[in-house]
């Protein structure tokens, strides 16, 4: 057994470790590393209590009990941690501050995110400090992860050189089992070399709220040699643990518009395979629906996880201590596939009594919780019994625990008095290890104690094609049929009638393109001003860009090559370039080389399992062989028509173009349908690409869409048709029509009460005219005098009697003629367009189409260019460095 010894004296190493994290980065690159320098306890063990070490983080506790845990601001300082590790799990062990070593500064750190080796000889954690008085949030020092080696008796920061160590926060680390950290960082490593790929800046993106950057999990040698990005979310990636195959399970923020959730994820060490876990669509899992949030995975010696479930209105670090069947179950009501008909909940709470809200309960609170790995099912955990407060009749008040009475009187809550106790779920007994002290509270611990080694998960990328791909930065999407929506078939007239191109014409075909969406990293404030009129009508969807198309084949299968180390998401778009599918609402990614498959797509209401292959139903593609396709055409048996095609022509990357070409119907039996391609070249206005991009797309390559360069100069392109003679017969340039002034500069009202003209906007001056009347509501106008004005009508009531102003008494106010004054408003106008897409602004996009009063108007090539500027959100920019500053 290892003890731990009570402190001596330090050695002369410690003044250098002083020294160098004092400088806050700054002074020579000298390795952080010292001897503790215990003495010998020589106290034997009680052989009735557990014997292995414990660590754990007590700080004092505020005069109003709020001590916080967010799990959306990672780059929290909370100064006065205190770091204590002790001999054995029982009350009278002996027990060291770890911080102690520091001496006049010992108060002066925040340590979290405590973990153990797998066989318990170090201890690894997050700590930040020295607090610098007088010094400027952005000047403190940054979080780093520091291993504390028990057998050796060193402390000492896992990356060694000062400047290093100070380039980014480092949070949550985890032994990986082949001697590897993994950690949450807002380095952002991968994610800064793409930037500049770009041709932007680096730095680390903010998340999607815009507060913070964002953390991802990365992984580094323990001796912080080798940081390398694996995750590349747009808010935090956070509390990596590793399951028993060697996957990392880790809490993921899906941030987007219409998602605000954390829930469990799991990746390869490597960064393949990410996909979701469990909880992606079980939030509202508290009292009475209350969101919760999912965090702190930890594995179970059975499989299960131990899951820490926080409560979004409790702003005190109370959680609830969830058991989650992450094997069987996708969701708390979702069973995986293979487990349908399971009535099982996927989660339940480890103590059924304990309220998940701020409600006391007689269960008391939980803090933290860890399971132990020596066969008994027992877990580690901070907590508090249930305490309230009574106010006597002196005036005086006086802590007193909860009982069923008090509770029905209202008392309010006590601070909680934190404890580390040993809880045995199966014996429902538990044993004190720490006892609570007034006024300090315990935030979290962990055993160090030897357990079975994960399984050490190898990469695989080693042929020739896959090579290719990692010299090209570029990885594989693979989907088996659009048309599988959780395993139910949604083509139009069955997958085998649809997928044979003979019977089922390209126009019958609801999709035709996929398209690649990739988010815009949103720089720190320091970086650069961002306003929110940059991002105009659509603030939600922050900014994004178009990575590229591919084709989607008869079968609703898509093969085709996407950008590596990069998030995106996916749209299906038809013949006109318009989405027709929901937003993707999580991000994708894949590594480079790396191929990521799934059977289909995903219906928001649906109750079945999606974005976790293992969990999904089987694919309604059966594959090969498939009547209809060219002579020529061959599919291996059972493979999809897209793999057939990547078979024939390698896998194809995607194309700034949408373009569509009929490779698959059998000339024989009917003519193949009509080429036709949407170019950015037949724009006569800019392109949102450069030509380079066009004509040959690379990994680095993006159409960024910004509505003063790309879309706003639509409207003055002339549309001029003249005679024989020269003279003009029809001009169908839209300002021509809708601007305010004629040909004579004489005031009108523009046609449709549209305003398509240039000029600040008199409702935002950091936007054009026409951006605001096209996304923003407006009033009805008329000319008057020669001046246009808006249009105003008088107020009826509900009886159909016009309404009139009246004075202070309710008396009706007269003119100077005797008469009653109407009440008078303007007329509203609703915007033509609108964010959520091409298909959601059906009165604009229908004029141009057969038989609208616009038709052929505009062509193709712009129809495109409005209808994907609309897809991603309508912003007025998609590029921070766009916005004039």
């Amino acid at each position: 057994m290892r003890q731990i010894r009570s402190r001596t004296t330090h050695t002369l190493s410690l003044l250098t470790l002083v020294a160098a994290i004092a400088g806050c980065g700054g002074g020579s690159d000298t390795g952080a590393q010292v001897s503790i320098a215990f003495t010998s306890d020589a106290q034997s063990p009680d052989p009735v209590v557990v014997d292995f070490p414990v660590a754990y983080v007590s700080r004092a506790l505020s005069a109003d009990r709020t001590l916080t845990r967010s799990a959306r601001s990672l780059d929290v300082f909370e100064p006065g941690a205190s770091l204590i590790l002790k001999d054995r799990a029982e009350p009278s062990a002996p027990e060291f501050n770890l911080l102690d070593i520091f001496e006049a500064d010992a108060n002066r750190f925040d340590v979290r995110d405590l973990a153990a080796d797998y066989d318990g000889s170090r201890l690894l954690f997050s700590m930040r400090g020295p607090f610098l008085e007088d010094a400027d949030d952005d000047e403190q020092p940054s979080w780093n992860i520091w291993i504390y080696d028990l057998e050796q008796d060193v402390l000492r920061r896992v990356i060694e050189s000062d400047t290093l160590a100070e380039a980014g926060h480092d949070r949550d680390p985890h032994f990986l089992p082949d001697g590897r950290i993994v950690f949450t960082s807002d380095r952002q490593r991968r994610a800064r070399a793409i930037l500049l790929d770009e041709g932007r800046p680096q730095f680390a993106a903010l998340d999607e709220d815009r507060d913070e950057p964002a953390f991802v999990l990365h992984t580094m040698n323990d001796d912080g040699t080798d940081i390398e990005q694996i995750s590349f979310n747009q808010s935090h990636d956070q509390d990596p643990t590793v399951d028993f195959d060697g996957h990392i399970i880790f809490s993921r923020w899906d941030n987007v518009p219409g998602r605000d959730a954390i829930s469990l994820y799991r990746i390869e060490p490597d960064g393949q395979g990410l996909q979701r876990l469990y909880g992606y669509n079980s939030q509202n899992t508290g009292p009475g629906g209350a969101r919760s949030l999912l965090l702190e995975p930890a594995v179970m010696e059975d499989g299960s996880l131990l899951v820490e479930a926080i409560s979004e209105a409790d702003a005190d670090i109370a959680m609830t201590p969830l058991l989650v069947d992450a094997s069987g179950h996708a969701d708390e009501n979702v069973p995986v596939f293979s487990n349908l008909g399971d009535a099982a909940p996927g989660q339940t709470a480890l103590f059924d009594t304990l309220a998940l809200d701020d409600a006391p309960s007689l269960a008391g609170r939980f803090a933290d919780a860890t399971p132990l790995y020596d066969g008994t099912g027992r877990i580690l955990a901070i907590w508090s019994q249930c305490r309230l407060t009574e106010t006597l009749e002196s005036g005086e008040a006086r802590v007193v625990p909860c009982s069923d009475a008090a509770l029905e009187a209202g008392l309010p809550e006590a601070a909680p008095l934190y404890g580390l106790w040993m809880f045995d779920p199966a014996e429902e007994t538990q044993q004190p290890v720490v006892p609570p002290v007034e006024g300090r509270a315990l935030i979290e611990a962990v055993v160090l104690e030897d357990r079975a080694l994960p399984f050490v998960r190898q990469t695989g990328m080693q042929d020739t094609a896959t090579l290719e791909l990692i010299d090209a930065n570029m990885g594989i999407l693979d989907i088996r049929s659009v048309y599988d929506i959780d395993g139910a078939d949604a083509s139009p007239a069955g997958i085998e009638t649809t997928a044979n191109p003979v019977l089922t014409p390209a126009a019958v075909r609801p999709y035709t393109f996929v398209r690649l969406v990739k988010p815009v990293s949103q720089p720190p404030r320091e970086v650069r001003e961002v306003p929110g009129t940059a991002f105009g009508r659509s603030r939600g969807e922050l900014m994004r860009e178009i990575l590229g198309y591919g084709l989607v084949h008869p079968d609703g299968s898509v093969r085709m090559q996407v950008p590596a180390n990069i998030p995106f998401a996916i749209s299906l778009v038809d013949a006109d370039g318009k989405r027709v599918s929901p937003r993707h609402r999580n991000w994708l990614q894949v590594r480079a080389g790396e191929t990521l498959s799934c059977n289909g797509c995903h219906d928001a209401g649906s109750d079945y399992p999606h974005g976790r292959p293992d969990a999904e139903a089987p694919s309604i593609n059966p594959g090969a062989p498939w009547p209809g396709l060219a002579a020529g055409f061959a599919v291996d048996a059972g493979d999809t028509i897209a793999a057939g095609f990547a078979a024939l022509n390698e896998v194809p990357g995607p194309a700034a173009n949408p373009s569509f070409t009929d490779v698959w119907t059998d000339s024989e039996q009917r003519a193949p349908d009509a080429a036709f391609a949407l170019r950015y070249q037949d724009l006569s206005t800019p392109a949102p690409a450069s030509a380079a991009c066009i004509e040959n797309w690379q990994a680095s390559c993006r159409a960024t869409i910004h509505y003063p360069t790309h879309i706003h100069p639509i409207w003055s392109v002339p549309r001029i048709t003249v005679d024989a003679e020269g003279e003009v017969i029809a001009d169908h340039t839209c300002t021509a029509c809708h601007s305010p002034l004629d040909a004579m500069d004489a005031a009108r009202v523009p046609a449709a009460q549209l305003d398509l003209s240039g000029g600040a906007s008199p409702d935002q001056a950091d936007h054009l005219v026409s951006y605001r009347e096209l996304l923003f509501g407006d009033v009805e106008q008329e000319v008057v005098n020669g001046a246009l004005i808006d249009r105003l009508v008088p107020v009826f009531d509900g009886d159909g009697n016009p309404v009139i102003e009246r004075d202070d008494e309710g008396e009706p106010i007269l003119d100077a003629d005797g008469n009653t004054i109407p009440v008078l408003t303007t007329v509203p106008v609703r915007p033509v367009l609108s964010t959520g897409g091409a298909l959601a602004s059906p009165n604009f996009f229908n004029r141009f189409g057969a038989g609208g009063t616009h038709a052929d108007y505009l062509t193709p090539a712009e129809i495109r260019l409005l209808a994907e500027w609309l897809d991603v959100g309508g912003q007025y920019y998609n590029d921070p460095f766009a916005v004039p500053p």
